[in-house]
């Protein structure tokens, strides 16, 4: 005889709801089942029609047993009559009497079909035919149902709509009122390490794990089973972490040892090897994608990390238990291999660029350098100063070339020492060692340079006046050589002096400014030269009385804030223009105002505006570069403010300084030299030591125009502060002069914009992916000859054989010409294939002002507006809508897709 169908509490009770209502009083169900709820007389309440039922259930094996139960039920007190008795086991029907069926509902045994019980169950009128035969899949839906009752939808109940609904009210795994479930790897991954889905997975049934895990490997992949595997073992937490290190084991060099290790990680979680690579796989993808959200600007970037570093801590701990960081080495995705290569590139810093380059690669590309971004960052800086260590060292031929190669190199090295100086946030010791030997080597570099420099100040010193600067640029003519200029034909420089700023402070404020709001200018250089930064010599010592007073008077003077007032104006007024000159305390606003109403009416006046910035300065007594030697433009009090005033106003800036300074980075203990004559922390009368040099002529201020001051950073004659000036030194001397117009408005006559590509020295991005070159802003050479090949023609990158430049191609085809029919002022067609030439030589992206520098070095002409020279470029090459040419990165960059100018232009050839 078969076995008789089982049924529980929730079918019995949809059957009552199901016939009771028409039973006309009848209060005994024979059921065609044995009853699954745990014992004989269960009780429980049904509601039927609005009102409750109380019914009890009997498992009988017998006819007389039947009679029995039933002659009880109707002998018990029942005054409403709604009572029901239930009677479930395996009597079969021919053996009921007809006088108990006479008083059983519809007077036969009753079947239940789980299916028509599930279908009512979802409101629907038919069901999947692959649902009938999955008993497990229908007894879980009766028995899971929400309290609410399943979601009802759709004439046809699907397997996977039921399914999707089962996952939801049994493991937490979506929500049973959505109409859709979207399942990934990520959703699987994320529940493992919810605090029940697990648990809720393992106290399920044998054949519903089953045939959950069936209907998710379809679903999700390969890696389900194993991951539900490592759930139902209460290992759900570790399937993440597990997943990770079995990609790293698998990708290691010893695989095979590395797998058997896996093996007592994974336990009988682990069906075989051949699971384990669909599992790696699916794991580090999730990760992948989590490491990209918390790269990500979004509102869920925190908790993204808060993830990813829980998961691969996780991973590192049980690699460390089961003796797997030994095989798994500098892995790609655990934080220990970001560790492991970061200690790499530590052991590379003591000798060629090349080993530290490729340890460099090796740590950009761990999947973790962006989420350690200041880690990643320091160590970029790290190689930088290798291969700065490795140029060729610069002679200091004279005071002139000094500030200026100060300004364009060796600035930039001491940028990249105070980075280094902070520390790796690692907190690693062997790394820590190796950035401090590093920094020792730069500075001994730097001693070098300071000490030509000193004996090329020296001389020139001794005769260099305004009459005759020695091919320098004096402090006391910046205002003549780079205010004046702006402000002809009425133009209203703000002049803004950051009191004791640095060349290498100057590139960092320069480096920050936005490019679509401020395009740095520089004067049109002479003919066979290049565009460059200005830097002037400060007077001597490099004090702020003595340098400050000069520049702002236009000639040396002597004195505070009373002679620079008396001198601007009165340089000015020479000019016909009046002026106005802010300290510190004139231009701050009032409670509820960024600047002070007197300086906004300034600035809203035609007359020359000045404003001194003591910030910097200040941080040199007060310690705070002693923890951190980087400057931002929100580091320096109102800067940001007075910059978007002189925005609003249509204002040019002239960002200058009127001395540079130098950190102490000596020893605690380290003690003042003992001398005579000492006149401040780097300067005193006297005959020069070690480390000094004698300085005496008209631009000596003081010490009746003969002084000693030191070039060695580590001297200092006063007490210790964080940082000091008024010696010899390139940091001191050097006076960075930044020039700045804003981008909406033209280029002034006399002067040539400098795109951001042409401001670090090549050290500075070597064979990174950075800014092009500086080759490369130049146009290619066209084919003049038929013998030897170019280098561009070598490559075939740049130039066909006898055809000319990609770029003059182009511009020479069909396509184009008919093109610039329709486009109003296009540019030259030299200017467009320099252009061309220069993104291609660049990899297809420059920077506008680049662009525009391009056209500006083939033609001659300058482009005074960069941003509008490349919109108009856009609708000249791209016919059709096709992008061959577009600014993007909201207008900071212009990309070149050489494939598509290629098809457009040369008929898809190379």
């Amino acid at each position: 005889m078969a076995a008789r169908p089982a049924a529980g509490r929730r079918a019995i009770e949809v059957l009552l709801e199901t016939e009771l209502p028409g039973a006309e009083g009848r209060r005994l169900v024979l059921v065609d089942a044995t009853y699954e709820g745990g014992g004989t007389d269960t009780e429980f309440t049904v509601r039927v029609d609005g009102r409750n039922r109380r019914v009890r259930i009997t498992d009988q094996d017998s006819p007389l047993g039947i009679t029995e139960a039933w002659q009880r039920h109707r002998a018990e007190e029942d005054p409403d009559g709604d009572s029901v008795l239930v009677v479930t086991g395996a009597v079969p029907a021919d053996q009921l009497g007809w006088d108990l069926r006479a008083h059983a509902v519809r007077r036969r045994l009753l079947t239940i079909d789980p299916a028509d019980i599930v279908k009512q169950l979802f409101g629907a009128t038919d069901l999947d035919a692959r649902m009938i035969g999955e008993r497990w899949l229908l007894d879980a839906l009766l028995e899971a149902e929400p309290v609410d009752g399943w979601p009802r939808g759709g004439a046809v109940l699907t397997r996977d709509r039921a399914v999707r609904a089962l996952l939801a009210a049994r493991l937490g795994l979506g929500d049973t009122t959505a109409d859709t479930l979207d399942l990934d790897a990520d959703t699987l991954f994320a529940w493992t390490r919810t605090a029940a889905g697990p648990a809720r997975f393992a106290a399920l049934p044998t054949a519903e794990r089953d045939g959950i895990g069936a209907w998710l490997e379809r679903a999700v992949g390969p890696a389900a089973p194993t991951l539900l595997a490592l759930a139902a073992d209460h290992r759900g937490g570790d399937a993440l972490p597990l997943g990770v290190l079995a990609s790293a084991a698998l990708s290691a060099q010893s695989a095979e040892a590395a797998g058997f290790a896996l093996g007592t990680l994974f336990g009988s979680a682990l069906a075989s090897f051949d699971a384990l690579r669909p599992f790696a796989d699916a794991a580090t993808g999730v990760v992948t994608r989590w490491i990209a959200h918390a790269e990500g600007n979004s509102p869920q970037r925190t908790d993204a990390r808060s993830r990813v570093d829980a998961v691969l801590a996780q991973a590192d701990r049980l690699a460390a238990d089961a003796r797997l960081n030994t095989l798994i080495g500098a892995d790609r995705m655990l934080p220990s291999g970001y560790r492991s290569r970061l200690r790499a590139l530590a052991a590379a810093l003591d000798g060629r660029v090349a080993p530290a380059e490729a340890a460099l690669r090796q740590l950009t590309e761990h999947q973790l350098s962006a989420l350690n971004a200041e880690s990643t960052e320091m160590a970029r800086t790290a190689v930088r100063l290798v291969r700065w260590l490795n140029t060729p060292l610069q002679t200091v031929e004279s005071a002139a070339l000094g500030v200026q190669g100060h300004l364009a190199s060796s600035g930039w090295a001491d940028l990249a020492v105070g980075v280094l100086s902070e520390g790796d946030t690692s907190r690693d010791t062997v790394v820590g060692e190796a950035y401090h030997r590093l920094i020792g080597a730069v500075r001994a570099r730097r001693t070098t340079l300071d000490e030509e420099f000193a004996r090329s100040l020296a001389l020139w010193t001794e005769t260099a006046s305004q009459q005759a600067p020695g091919g320098a640029l004096l402090i006391e003519d910046v205002l003549a050589e780079a205010a004046a200029p702006l402000a002809r034909e009425g133009g209203r420089p703000l002049i803004l002096v950051l009191d004791g700023m640095s060349a290498d402070v100057a590139v960092q404020l320069a480096g920050e400014l936005d490019p679509r709001v401020w395009t740095e200018v520089v004067p049109n250089p002479r003919p066979g030269k290049e565009a460059a930064r200005q830097a002037a010599v400060s007077m001597l010592p490099s004090l702020t009385t003595i340098s400050r007073a000069s520049l702002l008077s236009g000639q040396p003077a002597q004195g505070g804030q009373s002679v620079e007032r008396t001198g601007f104006a009165a340089f000015w007024r020479k000019r016909h223009r009046g002026a106005h000159l802010f300290h510190k305390g004139g231009y701050e606003g009032p409670p509820g105002h960024r600047l002070a109403p007197e300086l906004l009416e300034a600035l809203a006046s035609d007359d020359i505006v000045a404003v001194v910035v003591n910030t910097i300065d200040d941080a040199l007594a007060d310690g705070r570069e002693g923890a951190r030697g980087r400057w931002g433009i929100g580091d320096i009090a109102k800067l940001s403010d007075l910059l978007n005033a002189a925005r609003d106003y249509g204002r040019p800036v002239v960002l200058v300084s009127d001395h540079g300074h130098v950190l102490d980075r000596t020893p605690r203990g380290h003690q003042q030299t003992d001398a005579d004559g000492v006149g401040g922390a780097r300067w005193r009368t006297g005959t020069p030591q070690h480390g000094e040099t004698a300085l005496a002529g008209p631009r000596v201020l003081a010490g009746n125009g003969r002084i000693t001051a030191a070039w060695r950073e580590d001297l200092r004659y006063t007490a210790r502060q964080a940082g000091y000036h008024g010696g010899a030194s390139l940091a001191e001397v050097t006076v960075p002069v930044i020039t700045l117009v804003p981008s909406d408005g033209p280029i002034p006559s006399g002067w040539t914009l400098l795109p951001a590509e042409r401001n670090a020295p090549d050290w500075w991005h070597g064979g990174e992916t950075a800014p092009a070159h500086v080759d490369a802003l130049a146009p290619a050479p066209a084919a003049k000859s038929r013998g030897k090949k170019t280098d561009q023609q070598s490559e075939g990158i740049f130039m066909l054989p006898g055809q000319g430049t990609l770029g003059e191609q182009a511009v020479q085809s069909a396509p184009y010409k008919a093109q610039r029919e329709f486009v109003r002022h296009a540019p030259s067609e030299k200017a467009v294939a320099a252009v061309l030439d220069a993104l291609l030589a660049a990899g297809g992206k420059l920077s506008p002002a680049a662009v525009a520098t391009a056209a500006q070095t083939a033609t001659g002409k300058s482009q005074r507006n960069p941003e509008r020279f490349a919109t108009v470029l856009e609708r000249l090459l791209n016919i059709d809508g096709y992008g061959v040419l577009q600014l993007v990165e909201s207008g900071r960059t212009v990309q070149l897709d050489k494939a598509l100018l290629q098809q457009q232009f040369l008929g898809g050839t190379a």
